[in-house]
């Protein structure tokens, strides 16, 4: 019986020194296991490219992609996924922060839980307090609470999924710290488990406070994908909804004023919020009726499901569905 094919996506960016460390210390450890490396340049500005055409000249295990411009880590992430031919991938970063050593420990967890992914955590972390940890542990806390999905490491740049996972997850923006929330969206099984951190040896890290509210803000898309993708008009509908009752209701009120008691309205501030929440209110829930038909126009026009079948048993033959 064949091996099962283990692809390894590595999208990089300035990280001409780490290259070759990276190719040896992934050789070494999957030995004999069958198994594909594709490293992503991220639009390098360095000798980062240079270095993957001399690992790939050497080694037919690796695959070289090379962007056009930096397009961004979730990108380089998406064209690596595309380009992948085993049954299980494995996203990890090329700064060798963590330890390639780990991938057959997840593989092993997937199979004997029967997971669709397995997403690292990076439990003693050795990143700076102040700029890495503690703006990790908040993101975590705050995705972890908003998402229900319960992750201790969102960020880890390491994890495993069965390939049909990673083709259904459509990424965007810095969506790729997303992963295990939008894996959940599709369906997924998910795990974690500890993996090694490791101090980085060259280079700097890309990652700084300034991406922090591109987090906040592809945090609120995942949670309008997680909960209204499919049904827009449920969030938009109760919002008009409310506020065009509120607006009539000043308005109501106004009115009864200025019939029993003759109060002026002309100065009135309220006669204004009143109107403008009726006018608010019936944009809302028109934009929850377009969004509504233009789901449907979406799911109908493309053949694409509004749901995901894990397995069908009966009287068919039972088979995994992806």
């Amino acid at each position: 019986m064949a091996r099962e094919l283990i692809s390894i996506v590595v999208p990089v960016y300035r990280e001409e020194e780490n290259i070759p460390l990276l190719v040896e210390e992934i050789a070494q450890a999957l030995g004999d296991t069958p198994y594909e490396l594709i490293i992503v340049d991220d639009g390098s500005d360095d000798d980062t490219f240079n270095r993957i055409e001399q690992a790939c000249a050497k080694d037919n295990h690796i695959t070289g992609i090379q962007l056009r411009r930096n397009f961004g880590q979730t990108a380089a992430m998406s064209a690596g996924f595309e380009a992948v031919h085993g049954e299980y991938i494995v996203y990890m970063d090329g700064d060798l922060q963590t330890d390639p050593k780990d991938i057959s420990k997840l593989l092993e967890r997937l199979k004997q839980d029967n997971l669709d992914m397995v997403n690292g955590w990076r439990k003693d972390r050795k990143d700076a307090g102040l700029t890495r940890n503690l703006p990790s542990r908040v993101a975590n806390a705050l995705i972890r609470r908003s998402t229900k999905v319960r992750m201790h490491d969102y960020g880890c740049p390491m994890k495993l999924m069965r390939v049909e996972v990673a083709r259904n997850l459509h990424l965007y923006g810095e969506q790729h710290r997303f992963l295990p929330a939008m894996a959940a969206l599709y369906g997924a099984h998910i795990g974690e488990e500890v993996v090694t951190h490791r101090p980085r040896r060259f280079g700097e890290s890309k990652y700084g406070l300034g991406r922090t509210i591109r987090v906040l803000v592809d945090l609120l898309l995942v949670l309008f994908f997680q909960r209204f993708t499919d049904r827009p008009l449920q969030l938009f509908g109760p919002a008009g909804l409310l506020s065009f009752v509120a607006g009539v209701g000043i308005d109501l009120w106004l009115s009864m004023s200025k019939l029993v008691f003759g109060t002026d309205l002309a100065g009135r501030p309220m006669l204004q919020l009143g109107s403008l929440l009726i006018i608010s209110g019936l944009l809302l829930f028109g934009i929850g009726l377009i969004l509504e038909m233009q789901a449907r126009t979406y799911y109908e026009s493309t053949g694409r499901r509004h749901y995901a079948i894990r397995k069908k048993v009966g009287a068919q033959k039972q088979e995994d569905v992806s």
